[in-house]
């Protein structure tokens, strides 16, 4: 049986999405990333709050103050400036959630009857594995939220050991690929991309992958320069797997990737054509310039 006392800290919940994987999806964001992308749009999601304080005087509303040693957020006064994430030294927000497994099932009976499926997102939704396998796990022990799929949207990095734990209860995953060149991907994400391609080789083999995003920044991202070895790689995915194109734009971006290009509608049409000129299928969205 599934732990339904485990808990997550949350900094959002979407409860219709319909860009968050297949049909009409509830999506929870979990706090927390093992990334440090330079290019984040939403950097306030890498860091967990450690009470320092440093938000609660500035807050123009006064929806923040210490208790019991601990920065305790009122919803109901917070008008969403954002000024306390602005000034966190830790990358982090005040303005999380501890939510359990059995508040979760809760809310999604609420609504069950609207949804196609729950996404777990991020931060890095993988950061807090036994939450998702026992939230997953409840779901699918649940009469009446059984037809509901489970996904996750992850950049790649958890372990086949961690995916391994998941596999019975997962649906699908959409995997985020930041970049094709190692070196490139270290600039970037100040990590690795070693687990990235391992985590998608695998759940492709498991037919568990969902969507691979590719994320087009000009003359930062190495995916028309090695178009030949990325679009090699995107054909060895299976035909239910989605290649999605995503255009850089500077919405919630941070430090200097706000002095990067943005993608241009020309841009990621070109890109598209690359791939498709290669017999691969692509979706992608116009960015709004």
């Amino acid at each position: 049986m599934s732990n339904h006392h485990a808990t997550a800290t949350v900094s959002k919940i979407l409860n219709f999405s319909c860009v968050d994987g297949p049909g009409n999806r509830l999506v929870i964001f979990l706090q927390g990333c093992n990334y440090q992308c330079k290019n984040c749009h939403n950097p306030h999601t890498i860091g967990h709050c450690d009470h320092c304080g440093d938000c609660v005087s500035p807050c123009p509303s006064g929806a923040l103050s210490i208790v019991a040693g601990k920065v305790n957020w009122q919803a109901n006064l917070c008008t969403h400036c954002d000024h306390c994430l602005s000034i966190c030294p830790r990358q982090a927000s005040p303005k999380t959630t501890d939510i359990s497994v059995d508040s979760m099932i809760e809310l999604i009976r609420k609504q069950h009857l609207f949804l196609s499926g729950i996404t777990v997102s991020g931060g890095e939704a993988t950061l807090q594995l036994p939450f998702i396998t026992a939230l997953f796990t409840a779901i699918k022990q649940d009469a009446e939220l059984e037809h509901l799929s489970c996904m996750i949207d992850s950049n790649g990095s958890l372990s086949l050991v961690g995916w391994e734990k998941l596999l019975p209860m997962l649906d699908g995953a959409m995997i985020d690929l930041k970049a094709w060149q190692e070196e490139t991907h270290r600039w970037i994400t100040g990590r690795s991309h070693h687990r990235v391609i391992q985590s998608i080789e695998w759940l492709a083999q498991q037919d568990k992958l969902e969507e691979v995003r590719l994320l087009y920044i000009p003359n930062i991202t190495d995916y028309a320069s090695e178009i030949g070895e990325v679009s090699q790689f995107l054909q060895t995915l299976p035909k239910r797997t989605t290649i999605r194109l995503n255009a850089f734009q500077h919405h919630g971006v941070t430090g200097e990737a706000l002095g990067w290009d943005i993608c241009s509608n020309a841009q990621i049409r070109a890109f598209a054509d690359l791939l498709r000129q290669r017999g691969l299928d692509v979706l992608y969205r116009d960015p709004v310039q």
